[in-house]
Parts: C-alpha cells; structure tokens; sequence
C-alpha cells in the first residue's frame, strides 16, 4: 500500500508541528546574509537552512523560481537542496505553480511528482486556470506515487481576487469557492486526500469558505507579507486543523545564525 502525502503530512506536523519554511534564496536575502548572488550564494543559504532547522520543521517549501533564475547550476542548485531536505526527515513542497493542458501537463507531473525523477518533491503547487480538469495529469501521478497536489484558490497577493472572486452569474460561486468544491469532491473520490489548496493568510475576509475541505491548506503570507498565525482561528474556522501555514522572508532574514533561526521559529510556532 502507497504511504501517501496525506498520512506522511500528518506523522510528521504531529511530530514537529504544522509549519513549513519557504526557501526563497531572494537577493535581498543573499546580500544580507553577506552572500554571492548566484547559485552558490542561493546553495549556501537554503542547504544552511535545511541544515539548522531541518530535525525542527516539518515542511519546506523552495521557491523554483529563485533557483531557475540561476540556470542550470541554480536548478542543480534545487536537486541538491531537495534531497538534504528528504535527508532531515521533512517533506518538501516545491513551489512551482504549474498548469498546462494535456500533454504538458502530463510532463510537467512527471518532472516532479514521479519516483526517480531529478526534481522529484513530495509535494508541488499548481495553478488550476486553465480550468480544474487540466490538473488531472498532476493528481494522477500523484495517487499513484503517494505525493501531494496544492491547487492555488485564494491567493495572497491582492491582484489575485480580481480572478479568485470574480463569478459566473447572479447565483454562481465565486471561482475561489469552486475551486475549493472542485478540490474536496476529487479527494472524496479518490480517499487519497493528496489534494490541497493554496489560501494565503493576508486578508480580512477571504471571501470563500474552506470549512468543509478535506485535505491539507497550505497558507502563505505569514510575517513579511503580513499575515498572522494568530489570525488563522478567525480566517479558517472549522478547517483551521487543516491549515500548514508559511513564512519565508520571516524565517530567513533571521539567518544565518543558528540560534535566531530556530527562535525565530520558535517564536511563529508559538502563537499558535
């Protein structure tokens, strides 16, 4: 039997607590912590992290974009990093927000989410406008190689609601809402529960209801782009147990001293 996402997510935020760490190896962050900005600066950073916090964090969650920024050596650069973080016993959540139609789809599901794959992560984000069937490739592979789908919904980015609320009609649901619907019968269907959502923490209202989801609610936008963990109660209600909050600049601009990264953690983890 598959050991899926869904259990192994559970085991070990039970174990370490519902936190993920973004490893975004933004230039800012390279300058500040006194680094190259190239892929060795972005190595140096992200396995530093992975080495300090790794028996401590559940999940971490590189940002693909800032290791492709660097080319081939940036993305050799992300191979590496995934299997320090597969060393420490964390999941990874590969942050590439892919979504394509048919064959496109399917290689890019093979890229990451398939057994021996070089950018194989245990889990990846992927955006669902180019309608929520185009994902289909991606949670295949993930049911059948035990790995986890997140499905962008309610963004963080302000920009996002013109799309993620916009609806069909009078009487339609906002898309947000349907994507959230859409998200919940496909883990009913398939009792994996390896598809997730993408709601981001910074908004006052989120303008869709997750309460009756079923899966696991990755939510960005703690500290830097200012949401709250305090906040989670409030925002997600009934599904509140679901939610895997993150923080990326926040935990990294701490860096790269051991102690302040882990109080930093210490600190997010306990206003909880």
């Amino acid at each position: 039997m598959i050991d899926g996402y869904a259990e192994r997510l559970r085991r070990v935020t039970q174990a370490r607590g519902a936190f993920c760490v973004g490893l975004d190896p933004h230039p800012s962050l390279l300058t500040a912590w006194g680094l190259s900005v190239d892929a060795a600066g972005a190595e140096t950073l992200t396995r530093r992290v992975v080495e300090v916090l790794g028996e401590r964090v559940a999940v971490f969650k590189p940002q693909s974009a800032f290791f492709e920024a660097f080319g081939s050596a940036g993305i050799a650069v992300l191979e590496r990093v995934l299997g320090d973080i597969a060393a420490v016993g964390a999941l990874s959540l590969l942050d590439v927000k892919r979504g394509d139609i048919g064959s496109t789809m399917q290689a890019y599901a093979d890229a990451y989410l398939v057994d021996g794959a070089p950018l194989a992560a245990d889990a990846i984000t992927v955006s669902p406008y180019l309608g929520f069937g185009s994902l289909q490739p991606a949670f295949d592979r993930a049911h059948r190689y035990g790995r986890g789908v997140y499905v962008l919904a309610r963004t963080s980015n302000p920009e996002g609601g013109q799309v993620q609320l916009a609806s069909g009609g009078e009487d339609a649901a906002a898309v947000a809402q349907q994507i959230i619907d859409a998200a919940r019968r496909a883990n009913d269907e398939s009792g994996q529960h390896a598809i997730g959502l993408v709601i981001g923490a910074t908004h006052a209202d989120l303008g869709c209801d997750p309460s009756e989801f079923n899966g696991s609610i990755l939510v960005p936008g703690i500290g830097a782009q200012g949401g709250r963990v305090a906040n989670l109660p409030g925002l997600f209600r009934d599904a509140v147990a679901h939610v895997l909050p993150a923080a990326s600049r926040e935990v990294l601009a701490a860096g790269p001293d051991a102690a302040a990264l882990h109080g930093r953690v210490d600190t997010l983890l306990a206003t909880r």
